[in-house]
């Protein structure tokens, strides 16, 4: 989700975990960091279901049948995620966004310093969602920053990136909205919705990333990477930078972990596309593990609708049988909303709903 205008969001200063991991040999996690009210992981991975896999040629290619579409409407009616194999962004371009990413996160402290989030701002190294000094804490830290459209990137961020990273993401930011917008687009002809109102909620919409570092945990029983959550956004891709897994999803009241496919982008919807198909599409809790042995990174590349635009259900999916389940906002009121709180399940969409409209 995207709060690259100001005073759209900000979260409170907390320590930087990779740091305090360098510093000493942790055999305890400190206090801040016990969640003793996470649900503790499944045992058994092998009988647990996968998530669906979307071949985005085969769409594109408009297969005779449409079978890729209704496993395309499937998966996002049923379960809010999927993998993207196929996706047609270059297998060199990837490698070098994981590589970089990698490096960005061995950058000296001082170097993160010049790059730490502003008071009152989201974007930058640091933390999200912290809202008061007695909040538990994520096991995990981040650099999270607007991309598209240009005009909102922060001056003394995107600029100050090592050159190279620069490069791929001005690269791998573009990639990344051209498929989004065939992912939307696709949706919009299984929904049966008019392709305008996708194009014209999103075309000009904003683009931001999150780039996640998940160290090495000493009681990753107790922690959380990150906490359960859907994501506010409209869609998320996400890429697994190194080879440790931890992202879970929760289906039917089981948190399944997903194994990423060589190669594929993970993709989920997030309430803005709930809200816009009025329901029919809806996003999933999902939340990420750590571990003792190894740090895992990722990067989420979130696409929201233009900061100045309004949010509801489409008018072609409302019907009388089939009434508005969410009332209209402005984008900025729904973004500013998100950030005032903590990451709590699925709690901030349920605002939203029209029942809550009492009185």
């Amino acid at each position: 989700m995207d709060p690259s205008i100001t005073g759209l969001g900000g979260s409170l200063q907390v320590p930087n975990v990779q740091e305090l991991v360098a510093k000493e040999p942790l055999t305890s996690l400190p206090p801040r960091y016990v969640r003793s009210d996470q649900d503790p992981p499944l045992p058994y991975r092998e009988s647990l279901p996968q998530v669906p896999v979307i071949n985005l040629h085969s769409l594109l290619c408009g297969d005779e049948t449409n079978s890729e579409l209704e496993k395309l409407h499937h998966a996002c009616k049923n379960w809010g995620f999927f993998q993207l194999i196929h996706h047609g962004v270059s297998s060199s371009l990837v490698e070098k966004v994981k590589l970089e990413i990698q490096e960005f996160f061995k950058l000296p402290m001082e170097e993160k310093k010049k790059l730490w989030q502003e008071p009152g701002d989201l974007e930058g190294f640091g933390q999200a969602f912290v809202v008061s000094e007695e909040q538990k804490l994520d096991w995990a830290d981040l650099f999270f920053m607007a991309t598209l459209p240009i005009h909102l990137r922060k001056p003394h961020l995107f600029p100050n990136l090592p050159l190279s990273l620069r490069d791929t993401i001005e690269a791998y930011s573009l990639e990344l909205k051209n498929v989004a917008m065939k992912i939307l687009s696709l949706m919009a002809k299984a929904l049966k919705m008019k392709d305008e109102d996708m194009r014209n909620l999103f075309e000009d919409g904003m683009q931001s990333m999150r780039m996640n570092y998940y160290p090495p945990c000493p009681q990753p029983e107790l922690a959380i990477g990150l906490s359960p959550h859907s994501d506010g956004a409209a869609l998320t891709i996400l890429l697994q930078v190194n080879e440790m897994e931890g992202l879970q999803i929760k289906k039917d009241g089981m948190w399944i972990p997903v194994i990423p496919l060589p190669g594929a982008f993970i993709v989920n919807i997030g309430d803005i596309l709930e809200i816009v198909t009025n329901g029919i599409y809806q996003s999933i809790e999902h939340r990420a593990t750590v571990n003792s042995e190894k740090e895992r990174l990722s990067i989420a590349t979130f696409l929201s609708p233009k900061i100045d635009g309004e949010l509801g259900p489409v008018p072609s999916l409302i019907t009388p049988e089939n009434p508005a389940l969410f009332r209209r906002v402005t984008v900025a009121d729904f973004i500013r909303g998100l950030f005032s709180r903590e990451l709590h399940g699925k709690s901030y969409i349920d605002v939203m709903r029209t029942q809550n409209e009492v009185g």
